[in-house]
């Protein structure tokens, strides 16, 4: 029998077993069963429906990890419309730029970023604006709370097919403008099933919601806890005190974190004289991309008695397609050898690593090769680009995404990235475009040219570095300071894309032709450590 994979059945059957347990802790403090839950998104789907939403439109969320999330988000995809979230870490002009992409209908916003919408909202085709604490934001916004009591609990929900588009995932935008990702019922309910397995999610987990929820949809947790009937524990960002308090308060059993929140936490564990890091539950937690050094590891599963998985992938991929959490490989000796690997492909997910030619590379553990995967977690197609799916499907492989990361297989088959095939810097979990800080230091009239690499760092495994050539052509007496350059870049991008390091040099190295050898100065940045991806 075959019947349609749809993200909505995720909520209706916690709805149906778990109705009377708890489902959200809010960061206010309260509390909904998901019975409470579900009453609450059905009067969101009814007063979305109410301002004309429609199957197909789609609507945004622009919010930290709130219950308001979660509740916009199951709201709009109830009435099939296409839930858009968005990272709250962006300007109003990449906010101008997605919703109108997008064509997106409607927003909702927290109160604390809604004026960043509001700055551009004549720039936009949204009509319907709703946000959490109308009081507080300027414009003619509508309450969340008014909202729901005003709607009613009856919507009409309509047939919905699994290869119909449910949400777009905005990139970071690493090589121009962001691009949608679009994923279907079917991928995103695959996914969710892999990470119910791989994160190993019961119905008596507490969830911390430490990973923001626009992140590929949570890395799918808005579907997985709650499909299993777990308990959400909501946050407003990630403060080392309060994760703490929330892991030992409410018996959090399960997190994700980057490594720069790891290693918030260890410095939170040294300051705090070695405090308790858990309730009554052993605590599994779960970091992704770049693998944080080995000393990270081992605070985390030696001193807080954590237990930490090590995944990879992209917003394209699910983003789950590879974990090291190989229980039957690892011994100890090879614990944080292996915990640092990306590790092997997950179930029905077809992971390999091919040279220029398309070709496998050997299980040697030496010979590069670009990251490429197969799978049903893997994306639909890019919003309204269909050159750039083109491209991602069949660069080196006919029929594969390719991941744009260079890595090297070992004889288990378990992957390690090594280096990036584009210019692209992960810092802290976010990709940052080299080309757009590039473009902004360039904006300067004290810069004659500039070249911005990832650097490591202890706290965000790679941070920005720009070495900039100075107009005047003296390195050591520039018109402009590092921290005048770092100013003038917080006046143009995202907080977390600013260049904080920078490093002033007579010329770049070039090719015959022109172009700036990125890889001498990757080499030169990365010479003390183990590869140049910010693994340390």
């Amino acid at each position: 029998m075959e019947t349609p994979l749809i993200v909505t059945d995720f909520l209706e059957q916690a709805r149906t077993y778990y109705g009377d347990e708890e489902a959200v802790i809010g960061v206010d403090g309260d509390r909904f069963t998901y019975d409470e839950l579900g009453e609450r998104v059905d009067r969101f789907s009814a007063a979305l429906q109410e301002r004309g939403i429609e199957k197909g439109d789609r609507v945004a969320v622009l919010d930290p990890n709130t219950h308001y999330h979660l509740e916009a988000a199951y709201g709009a995809m109830q009435i099939g419309a296409v839930f858009t979230p968005l990272n709250y870490r962006l300007t109003p002009d990449d906010y101008e730029y997605i919703l109108s992409d997008a064509g997106v209908d409607a927003i909702y916003a927290d109160y604390e970023h809604a004026e960043k919408v509001e700055a551009i909202r004549d720039d936009v085709p949204t009509e319907t604006f709703i946000t959490n604490d109308a009081d507080v934001v300027d414009g003619e916004w509508e309450d969340f709370e008014t909202v729901l009591e005003d709607a009613g609990t009856a919507f009409d929900q309509p047939e919905m097919d699994e290869d119909e588009i449910i949400t777009i995932n905005y990139t970071s935008g690493t090589t121009g403008d962001p691009k949608g990702v679009c994923r279907t019922h079917r991928t995103e309910t695959i996914h969710s099933y892999l990470m119910t397995i791989y994160h190993e999610i019961t119905d008596d987990d507490v969830y911390l919601w430490t990973l923001p929820m626009f992140h590929v949809n949570g890395w799918g947790h808005i579907y997985a806890v709650t499909g299993m009937g777990a308990t959400h524990v909501c946050t407003r960002g990630v403060n080392a005190d309060d994760v703490v308090d929330s892991i030992t308060s409410e018996d959090v059993s399960i997190l994700c974190a980057a490594p720069a929140v790891l290693n918030q936490l260890i410095d939170y564990y040294e300051a705090h004289d070695e405090p308790e890091m858990s309730g009554d539950n052993q605590v599994r937690v779960t970091t992704a991309g770049s693998a944080p050094p080995e000393a990270t590891i081992r605070a985390v599963e030696d001193e807080f008695d954590w237990y930490l998985k090590h995944l990879y992938g992209a917003t394209e991929t699910g983003p789950l397609i590879t974990i090291s959490d190989a229980k039957r490989l690892i011994d100890d000796e090879n614990r944080f050898e292996i915990k640092k690997r990306q590790g092997m492909g997950v179930l029905g997910t077809d992971v390999r690593v091919v040279d220029e030619d398309g070709d496998d590379v050997p299980h040697d553990d030496q010979t590069l090769g670009e990251v490429v995967v197969r799978g049903n977690q893997v994306m639909d197609h890019y919003w309204n680009k269909p050159e750039e799916t083109e491209e991602a499907f069949n660069d080196r492989l006919e029929g594969y995404y390719h991941m744009g990361d260079l890595a090297t297989v070992d004889e288990n088959g378990m992957i390690a990235l090594r280096d990036r095939k584009k210019d692209i810097i992960i810092s802290g979990g976010e990709n940052i475009s080299s080309i757009e800080l590039e473009d902004t230091l360039f904006d300067h009239d004290a810069v004659a040219d500039v070249a911005v690499i990832p650097a490591p760092s202890d706290e965000w495994g790679e941070t920005p570095k720009a070495f900039v050539v100075p107009a005047n052509g003296d390195p050591n007496d520039p018109p402009v300071s590092a921290d005048e350059l770092t100013a003038f870049s917080r006046e143009q991008l995202a907080s977390y894309k600013v260049v904080r390091r920078i490093e002033y040099v007579k010329e770049l190295p070039k090719t015959a032709t022109g172009k700036t050898q990125k890889y001498e100065l990757r080499q030169q940045e990365w010479e003390d450590e183990d590869r140049m991806i910010g693994e340390g």
